[in-house]
C-alpha cells in the first residue's frame, strides 16, 4: 500500500488561493468531492467539524486536515500548497504551506490511522517538504510523493 494508492492528479492543488482556513478547505474540498462524487460542502463540513476537536496544522508548516464520511467506498486524499501560507491555526502558530487532505469512510479506522502516520512520517523530512514546495504542477508532487512512496 503506498500513498499514491490514494491520492488522484485531479486532487493536487499547487497554487491554493485561499489565506484562511475554511477557504483552503474549500479549496481541497471540491476536487476530492468530484473524485468520490460527494457533495463539496458536506466534505467541507466534515473537515471544519473535525477541525473544531483540535487544529489538524501540525506546525512546520504543515496541516493534515481530515475526517470521516458516511458514504465513501475507500480513502481518498487531496494535496495542496500555499506559497504564502495560511493561518490555519497550527500548534506552533506559524503560516501553514503544505496540506495533505485525507476523506474516509465511518467504519475504516485502520486505513486511516495508518496513512496518517505515513503522511507524518515523511513531512518530518526536511528535504521533502522542500522539494515538494518547489512543485509546479500535480506532475511534480507525484513524482516527488513516488519518490519517498515505500510500502508500509
Amino acid at each position: 500500500m503506498k500513498i499514491l494508492d490514494y491520492l488522484h492528479k485531479e486532487t493536487i492543488i499547487t497554487d491554493l488561493k485561499s489565506s484562511n482556513k475554511k477557504g483552503v478547505l474549500e479549496e481541497l474540498a471540491l476536487p476530492v468531492s468530484v473524485i468520490t462524487n460527494s457533495d463539496a460542502n458536506e466534505v467541507v463540513r466534515v473537515l471544519l467539524e473535525r477541525e473544531s476537536l483540535g487544529s489538524t496544522g501540525i506546525g512546520g508548516g504543515i496541516g493534515i486536515p481530515h475526517g470521516k464520511m458516511r458514504g465513501l467506498k475507500t480513502l481518498v486524499m487531496g494535496v495542496g500548497l500555499s506559497l504564502n501560507g495560511v493561518d490555519f491555526d497550527a500548534m506552533d502558530n506559524k503560516p501553514t504551506h503544505i496540506f495533505f487532505l485525507i476523506l474516509t469512510s465511518e467504519d475504516s479506522a485502520g486505513l486511516h490511522l495508518v496513512i496518517l502516520a505515513r503522511i507524518s512520517k515523511i513531512l518530518k523530512e526536511d528535504a521533502f517538504k522542500q522539494k515538494i514546495m518547489t512543485a509546479k504542477n500535480a506532475d511534480d508532487v507525484i513524482r516527488i510523493i513516488e519518490e519517498v512512496d515505500e510500502d508500509f
